[in-house]
């Protein structure tokens, strides 16, 4: 998709939230050989100013430098929750569902660049982004403070800080997995994950973005 919208002065700006850093980063970024920016984001601070909660999840920013769409999941969606555990396979109607979902947010996203659609006015925009309430700044704040105690040897006081983070934003994923990820076990996909989705019940782990192709 960047290949083919990189001359209607469009550029993809991908950002790894890594607390461990470039290195645990670059054999991602390496593999997929990008033409476009990819950068390191060990505090996860654009997770915090964009009031992001997974990943992936993408902004629509404009020419001008403001937001006509906030936050929203890439077209991943939920069909992940019906695998089969034991293999993670999933069946091929669901794997068809979710690939398709993935081709329909390609596509509005080559919609906007090219003819300007699906774009929020500004009113909507701003109402549409989410709200930073005392609570989740002070979860981020607790957050990095444990990253940075992490990254200084001090895990046990770490654990301490990001449960409080995941205590005051149980809506962040990414504070929950990254601090699974740090934790020696590094049950960010094991059964505490599989446990803490279940517990969602009826509510969503991506949320669907408002554009065609997708349903609440």
């Amino acid at each position: 998709m960047f290949d083919s919208l990189k001359a209607e002065n469009f550029m993809v700006v991908a950002v790894a939230e890594e607390s461990r850093g470039a290195e645990a980063a670059r054999p991602w970024i390496e593999q997929a050989a990008p033409g476009y920016w990819c950068l390191i984001d060990q505090d996860h601070r654009l997770a915090a100013l964009y009031g992001m909660v997974n990943v992936p999840q993408c902004a629509w920013i404009d020419e001008q430098g403001r937001v006509v769409r906030g936050p929203e999941a890439t077209g991943s969606t939920d069909h992940f929750r019906q695998m089969d555990l034991a293999t993670r396979t999933m069946t091929p109607d669901l794997l068809e569902a979710r690939n398709a979902a993935r081709v329909s947010y390609m596509d509005a996203v080559r919609d906007w660049v090219l003819t300007g659609r699906h774009a929020l006015a500004e009113d909507a925009a701003r109402a549409a982004l989410p709200r930073i309430t005392p609570d989740i700044a002070m979860a981020d704040t607790h957050f990095r403070l444990g990253v940075w105690l992490h990254r200084h040897g001090k895990a046990t006081e770490a654990a301490t800080h990001f449960a409080e983070a995941s205590r005051l934003h149980p809506d962040s994923w990414n504070m929950w997995r990254q601090a699974a990820d740090l934790d020696p076990v590094g049950n960010a996909s094991g059964e505490a994950f599989w446990a803490r989705v279940a517990a969602l019940g009826d509510r969503p782990f991506y949320k669907p973005p408002d554009l065609p192709g997708f349903h609440g």
